[in-house]
């Protein structure tokens, strides 16, 4: 990336760039992305784009993990309620879809097993910590955390865009979307919270 600040122009291509690459991973993942379509649709050029992220796989990488932040912070876990989380990742899927692929192309074409991010680039301690404390308060069963975690993800991916069965749209019927809701919230209470 750039090692100096970048003007307000400068700031604007590089936003451009980022937008237009995260819809080109999310359809075509890593390999099929064209950096030719990128810089063309963000009406700037290959120099430009290096310039800021130094290769595809350094776009890719901004991008993706921009995009694992994001679910952090605009969904953020509360261990107190498991099912009220899950509901809120489905509702995140359905604004960004392009979220889930990411993670998906990720896991598809760089780390097809184990963690999908190296330990270094992990950004769970926050909801495993959450998630033991509310097993110690008695509100969630007992488990591994990570396990426990990666249930509740689980359910809440069982209608996203990568799904193998039914992928959802936000453009569906609202009763569809409270259906699902409601049946991922009880399924997600009997299956991880005690009480």
């Amino acid at each position: 990336m750039a090692d100096h600040p970048l003007t307000a122009r400068g700031t604007a291509t590089r936003d451009r760039i980022l937008e237009v690459a995260t819809q080109e991973f999310a359809e075509h993942g890593i390999a099929g992305a064209r950096i030719e379509r990128i810089v063309s649709t963000a009406r700037t050029n290959k120099a430009q784009l290096y310039t800021y992220f130094g290769s595809k796989d350094g776009l890719f990488d901004a991008i993706f993990f921009a995009s694992l932040e994001r679910i952090v912070n605009v969904v953020p876990i509360d261990a107190t309620d498991l099912a009220d989380w899950a509901v809120r990742l489905y509702d995140e899927y359905l604004r960004r879809p392009d979220l889930i692929r990411l993670a998906t192309w990720a896991r598809l074409e760089r780390r097809p097993a184990g963690h999908l991010v190296a330990d270094a680039d992990r950004l769970d301690d926050r909801k495993l910590s959450a998630i033991t404390e509310a097993q110690a308060a008695g509100l969630v069963r007992s488990g591994d955390p990570f396990d426990i975690m990666a249930v509740v993800i689980a359910m809440s991916m069982a209608w996203s865009p990568v799904s193998n069965v039914y992928a959802a749209t936000a453009d569906e019927p609202a009763d569809r979307h409270d259906g699902r809701r409601a049946l991922l919230r009880e399924t997600v209470r009997r299956a991880v919270m005690t009480g």
